[in-house]
């Protein structure tokens, strides 16, 4: 029984599931939005709003913060603290959005775009 098992493995070690993560983080503050399984969307909303409001602060101490859970990928910090936190600098969450699309063909894994809002 899975009772109190919050997030998705994968079929991963942590580290790996650690480092899938901050690669679609990183490709989402780049790219704005991004399509991928439903399973990853919703696990991925979980690991990036955490960083969009210790953003909106923007102290020196949240940015080291922020730039270590994304790998100290400094071009992806700059623009989260410089574009995308202060558009929700009045919003107290919900930064994101899954939208359901197609299903893939190969494997008929559900797929979502998410994006920010």
């Amino acid at each position: 029984m899975l009772h109190a098992k919050k997030e998705r493995k994968f079929g991963r070690v942590k580290g790996v599931r650690t480092a899938l993560l901050r690669g679609l983080a990183v490709s989402l503050i780049k790219h704005g939005k991004i399509q991928t399984t439903e399973a990853k969307a919703k696990e991925l909303r979980k690991f990036v709003e955490p960083l969009v409001t210790i953003a909106k602060k923007g102290t020196i101490a949240d940015r080291r913060l922020v730039a270590s859970r994304l790998d100290n990928n400094v071009p992806e910090v700059k623009k989260l603290f410089a574009e995308i936190a202060p558009k929700f600098k009045n919003t107290p969450g919900g930064y994101t959005r899954i939208i359901k699309t197609k299903t893939r063909l190969k494997d008929s894994a559900k797929l979502a775009v998410i994006e920010f809002v």
